[in-house]
């Protein structure tokens, strides 16, 4: 994966009715240990990182580079939106393509705050890369991320396996404004 080229990066904070998209700070590094250690959210990531390799690893800021977006609520970090190029994605119909991830704390599932927080930066993408269409790669077993990515109005390309499971990938065209 690679950034996402000529978008002028940190852009001004996003904000939403609930939430603030955000450039990482070093007040995040906790959070972000707890997201990456979280045998929940890893479920269908092929598992957790060891949180010692984590505390040893993970810099005073971290993921701070162009396309990796804080979720924050109430000044506190609840998750992770990245928009990346998806340059070397294992299925053609992806590749170059920009892509679409999150990682959200279990404690922030099932308030529709992936759904606010993903639809802000799909939004911020379309005003930087007028015409980028997107992608999304998540296992089909993943229930809510397959509602998550229907509610942002991605669609179907093709299933795969992958990692030891079928996986699906959609596409989001993009929006073009009417005559």
């Amino acid at each position: 994966m690679e950034d996402l080229g000529t978008v002028a990066w940190p852009p001004e904070p996003i904000r939403t009715e609930r939430l603030v998209l955000r450039e990482p700070e070093t007040r995040d590094r906790a959070a972000f240990i707890e997201l990456l250690a979280s045998p929940e959210v890893h479920t269908y990531l092929g598992g957790p990182r060891a949180r010692a390799d984590l505390e040893r690893e993970t810099p005073e800021v971290p993921e701070r580079w162009p396309g990796s977006f804080v979720v924050d609520l109430d000044g506190s970090m609840i998750g992770q939106i990245l928009l990346r190029r998806a340059t070397g994605h294992r299925r053609r119909a992806a590749a170059g393509k920009a892509d679409l991830g999150y990682l959200f704390l279990p404690r922030a599932w099932g308030c529709g705050y992936a759904a606010e927080a993903c639809a802000a930066a799909l939004g911020w993408l379309a005003g930087a890369l007028p015409g980028e269409p997107v992608v999304l790669t998540t296992q089909t077993a993943n229930v809510g991320s397959m509602r998550l990515a229907a509610k942002l109005g991605f669609t179907e390309v093709e299933r795969f396996e992958a990692w030891g499971a079928e996986q699906w990938l959609g596409m989001r065209s993009p929006v073009t404004p009417s005559s």
